[in-house]
């Protein structure tokens, strides 16, 4: 086994397909804050169909501590009655949450199945591209249902382009 010597922080992890800015410190990492979400309808997909649905709009407030560059977890609060842990996972941040009876069955029953939420975000420039630092995140919010939950071998899914905006 070979060893590389010269390489810094950075240049590791590129070479392990981490994107991490070489100046990017622990604290850095560490959103805090109040950051308006928007979870952009107008451009949903549903089990991959464009549909338009409700664009959904909410305050998060943000903690979060890291460990180092790569490491770092925390709570959101969401101004519509919600709480999430956040962490962050390949140079992305990422909260995920249940949706107790999300979707109803459409077999007369009344059951109903579990939603299960997930938002993917990272800091981007102007143009969309990756920009550490900057106070807007773009991304996705994906909600999906449990294949088989109604008795179906299938799954809904709903995609949202997402967009969070620092406000303090």
């Amino acid at each position: 086994m070979r060893t590389l010597r010269g390489v810094t922080a950075a240049g590791a992890a590129i070479v392990l397909g981490v994107v991490v800015a070489p100046w990017a410190h622990a604290d850095d990492m560490a959103l805090n804050g109040r950051f308006l979400a928007t979870s952009n309808g107008d451009f949903a997909t549903t089990n991959d169909v464009f549909r338009d649905i409700p664009s959904v709009r909410s305050v998060w407030t943000i903690a979060m501590t890291c460990t180092n560059v790569l490491t770092c977890s925390g709570t959101v609060n969401s101004d519509i009655g919600w709480s999430a842990e956040i962490t962050t996972t390949n140079g992305e941040y990422v909260v995920k949450r249940e949706l107790p009876n999300w979707q109803p069955c459409a077999d007369g029953t009344g059951r109903t199945v579990t939603g299960h939420q997930r938002y993917r975000f990272f800091p981007v420039g102007i143009d969309g591209s990756v920009l550490p630092g900057s106070r807007t995140f773009g991304g996705f919010d994906t909600t999906s249902g449990e294949s088989g939950g109604c008795s179906l071998n299938d799954k809904m899914e709903i995609h949202m382009p997402l967009r969070l905006e620092k406000l303090d």
